[in-house]
C-alpha cells in the first residue's frame, strides 16, 4: 500500500502555465469535504465521481482526495496486483478503479491479480465470469473487471439476473467496457435495469464479440443492438428471447453486419415481422446456417423468403407461428433455396399440412433429421408422402400428433428409404391396434432405433407385426404402453434378428418375468440398458438370471417392481456384473439387510437410486453414502 504514496511532488501535474488563471471563479473548485479548501485545473481528464454514493461519513484519510489525484495515483501502480490490492480498500475505491479503461494505465501488468471472485478459464484459454441471482450486482462487474483487467480482461460473461429486483445496471457494464475489451461472449438474461447505454458501451470497444444471448431485457431496443451489430464483425452467434424493444431494424442491422453470423435464435419478439426476417436472410446468404424462430409475428411471407434466400441452412427450427398456413409451406419447398438443409424442426404451427408437407419433402433433398410436434392438420397421407420423398431421411420423430393413426405409422415403415435408421412416435393418441393381421411379409428394414412412448392404443398386433417389418432394431423405448403384454412381446422378439442393446419398457404393467426372461435369454449378452421401471409384475427371478447372462448391462431401472433383498443379493453375488447405473426406488421390499449387497455393487456403481425405499432407515443411507464414496446416491 505503500506505493501509493511514493509520489514526490516532482513531476508538476500542471507543467508550463499557472493552476488557475481566476482564482475567484467558482466552477474551478471540485466538490470537496466541506473543511478541505481545495481546487484543481480544468486542464486534466475528466473523472466522472464513483458511480456509487455510500453512506459513510468524510474523515481525515486519503479518501479526501478528488477523483483526479486517485487517478492519477491508480494509473502509476505498477501491476494488476497492486490495482486488485486496492480495489479491496473501500468500495469508492474499487468502483474508481473500474472506471480506469486498459489503454489509460501508465505501465503494463506485471503479475496477475488473485481474483476474490470465481473466475473461470474457459479450453480455449481467455477467462469465464458468471454471475447469478442476488450476486449479479454492479459492484461485483466491477471487481470482476478490476481483477482481470491484467490478464486481458474477462473473454465471457454471463449474468443471470433475478426476475424481481435487478441490481445489476448500465453502471457494471461500463466497467466491463473499460476493463474486458477482448470480451467475445455476453450472455445477459432476466436484467431489467440495463439499457441501451451500457450495452452500446460494449459495443464500441469489444470488436471481438462472437456471441451474444439476449433475454428478457426490456429496457434494450433496437439503439443497442445496431451499435452491436456495426461494431462487432465477428459476431457468429446471436439469441434474443422476450426483448419487447428489438424488432426490425435489428434484423437488418444484424443481416447488413455481421458477415460472419453463422446461428440465429428470435424467440417472443412482438417488433419483429416479415420485414425483419426478409431482411436477415436476403443480407446473409452466405454464412448463416442456423436458424431458430418462435412466438413471432410472421407470416408465410417469411417462409418464401427463407425458402429462396436461405441457400446456407443447415439446421431450421419454426416454433409456435400462429400465422403460418398451408401455402407458406408449400412455398418455402418450391423456393429451392434449402439445398442444404440437413435437420428441421416444426412445432405448434397449424399450418402444416399434407400438401405443405410434401412440398417440404421434395425442396429438401439432403434432409436427414425431421421433428414434427403438435401440428393437428397433419394425416396420414401427407407423412405417407413426405416419407417418399425426403429420400435421405434418417431420423424421423413425431410428437402429439393426433391425426396419424397406425396405418401412417406402418406406411412410413413401408415406404421409407434404407437411410432411416431412427423413428419415434410420442404421445400420438390416434395410435390403435390393428382390427386384423395384414397381409406383410418380412422385410430386412434398415431401422435401427425405435420409440413408441404413451401411445396408449398401440396393442399386441401392432408389436407382432413391427417385428416382420423391422427386424433389426437394437434400441427400442416401449415405455408407457399399457396395452401389450407377452402376447404382442414374444412374436416381436422371435422376429428381432439382431442383438437388443437398449430395452425401455418402464410402464408396461402388463409384463411378467415371462417375457422379461425371454428379453434376457435372446438377448442378454449384446445388452445394455434395461429400465423396468413400474412394471409391477417383475420379481427376484429376473434380478438372477441378469446376474448369470447380462455381463454387459451397465444401466438396470428396477424401480416400483416386485424386487426383496434376496434379488440384491443375486446381483451382488455375480463377479462378472459391471453395473454402472442402479434404481431400485420406491421397492418397499429392500431393507437395512441389502447394506453389504449394496455397498458391494457399489465397486463399480456411479449412480444408486433408493429413493422412497421405506424399509431402508436413515442410518443405513448414511453408511452408504459414506462406503460409496464414487457413487451418486439418491435416497
Amino acid at each position: 500500500m505503500s506505493k501509493l504514496f511514493e509520489y514526490s511532488g516532482s513531476e508538476d501535474f500542471c507543467p508550463g502555465s499557472s493552476m488557475y488563471t481566476n482564482p475567484k471563479d467558482s466552477s474551478l473548485f471540485l466538490s470537496l469535504p466541506h473543511h478541505v479548501d481545495l481546487y484543481f485545473p480544468p486542464r486534466k481528464r475528466s473523472r466522472i465521481t464513483a458511480p456509487f454514493v455510500f453512506g459513510s461519513k468524510a474523515n481525515d484519510s486519503i479518501d479526501i482526495l478528488p477523483d483526479e489525484c486517485l487517478f492519477e495515483i491508480f494509473r502509476r501502480l505498477p501491476g494488476g496486483k497492486e490495482r486488485s490490492v486496492c480495489a479491496s480498500v473501500s468500495k469508492k475505491w474499487l468502483m474508481l478503479l473500474s472506471t480506469i479503461s486498459c489503454h489509460e494505465l501508465k505501465s503494463e501488468d506485471e503479475a496477475a491479480s488473485k481474483e476474490a471472485e470465481d473466475i473461470e478459464i474457459e479450453s480455449d484459454g481467455y477467462l469465464s465470469r458468471r454471475l447469478e441471482g442476488k450476486n449479479a450486482t454492479d459492484l461485483r462487474l466491477a471487481a470482476a473487471a478490476v481483477g482481470t483487467a491484467s490478464r486481458g480482461g474477462l473473454g465471457k460473461l454471463v449474468i443471470r439476473g433475478n426476475n424481481q429486483i435487478s441490481k445489476v445496471t448500465d453502471l457494471g457494464l461500463k466497467a466491463i467496457a473499460r476493463g474486458c475489451q477482448s470480451l467475445r461472449a455476453l450472455s445477459l438474461w432476466n436484467l431489467s435495469s440495463i439499457g441501451d447505454e451500457g450495452l452500446c458501451e460494449i459495443a464500441k470497444v469489444s470488436h471481438q464479440l462472437e456471441k451474444l444471448d439476449l433475454c428478457k431485457c426490456p429496457a434494450i431496443s433496437d439503439k443497442a443492438v445496431i451499435e452491436i451489430a456495426r461494431n462487432c464483425p465477428k459476431l457468429t452467434d446471436i439469441t434474443i428471447e422476450s426483448c419487447a424493444r428489438i424488432g426490425n431494424e435489428s434484423m437488418r442491422a444484424i443481416g447488413q453486419y455481421c458477415p460472419k453470423l453463422k446461428s440465429i435464435a428470435i424467440k417472443d419478439c412482438s417488433l419483429v415481422g416479415d420485414q425483419g426476417i426478409a431482411s436477415l436472410l436476403s443480407l446473409n446468404t452466405c454464412a448463416l446456417n442456423k436458424v431458430k424462430l418462435q412466438a413471432l409475428n410472421i407470416s408465410d411471407v417469411s417462409l418464401a423468403v427463407i425458402g429462396h434466400y436461405g441457400k446456407a441452412v443447415t439446421d431450421l427450427a419454426l416454433t409456435d407461428l400462429k400465422n403460418l398456413s398451408e401455402k407458406g409451406f408449400w412455398v418455402m419447398g418450391n423456393g429451392h433455396g434449402l439445398q442444404k438443409l440437413k435437420s428441421f424442426t416444426i412445432s405448434s404451427c397449424n399450418g402444416v399440412t399434407d400438401m405443405g408437407l410434401e412440398s417440404v419433402g421434395k425442396g429438401t433433398p439432403n434432409l436427414k433429421h425431421f421433428c414434427l410436434r403438435k401440428c393437428s392438420f397433419l394425416s396420414d397421407n401427407g407423412l405417407v408422402a413426405f416419407t417418399k420423398a425426403a429420400r435421405s431421411l434418417e431420423c424421423l420423430q413425431l410428437e402429439e400428433c393426433h391425426r396419424i393413426t397406425q396405418f401412417g405409422f406402418f406406411g412410413v415403415l413401408l415406404n421409407c428409404s434404407t437411410n432411416l435408421k431412427a423413428l419415434s412416435l410420442i404421445s400420438c393418441l390416434g395410435i390403435k391396434d390393428i382390427s386384423s393381421e395384414l397381409p406383410i411379409q418380412a422385410s430386412s428394414g434398415s431401422l435401427r432405433s425405435l420409440t413408441v412412448r404413451n401411445c396408449h392404443g398401440f396393442g399386441n398386433r401392432n408389436l407382432a407385426l413391427l417385428g416382420k417389418l423391422c427386424p433389426r432394431l437394437q434400441n427400442v423405448d416401449f415405455s408407457g404402453l399399457v396395452g401389450i403384454d407377452g402376447c404382442g412381446f414374444l412374436p416381436w422378439l422371435q422376429n428381432c434378428q439382431s442383438g437388443l442393446v437398449k430395452i425401455n419398457v418402464s410402464g408396461c404393467v402388463n409384463l411378467t418375468d415371462k417375457v422379461v426372461s425371454s428379453i434376457i435369454k435372446h438377448h442378454g449378452w449384446t445388452l445394455e440398458m434395461l429400465n423396468l421401471n413400474g412394471c409391477r409384475k417383475i420379481t427376484d427371478a429376473i434380478l438372477t438370471s441378469i446376474a448369470n447372462n447380462c455381463l454387459l448391462l451397465s444401466d438396470l431401472d428396477v424401480s416400483k417392481c416386485s424386487i426383496t433383498d434376496s434379488g440384491i443379493a443375486a446381483l451382488a453375488r455375480s463377479t462378472q456384473l459391471n453395473l454402472q447405473i442402479f434404481s431400485v426406488s420406491s421397492c418397499s421390499f429392500v431393507s437395512d439387510k441389502s447394506l453389504a449387497d449394496l455397498i458391494k455393487l457399489g465397486d463399480t456403481l456411479m449412480g444408486l437410486n433408493i429413493q422412497h425405499c421405506n424399509a431402508i432407515s436413515s442410518s443405513t443411507v448414511d453408511l452408504l453414502v459414506g462406503q460409496l464414496w464414487r457413487c451418486d446416491v439418491l435416497s
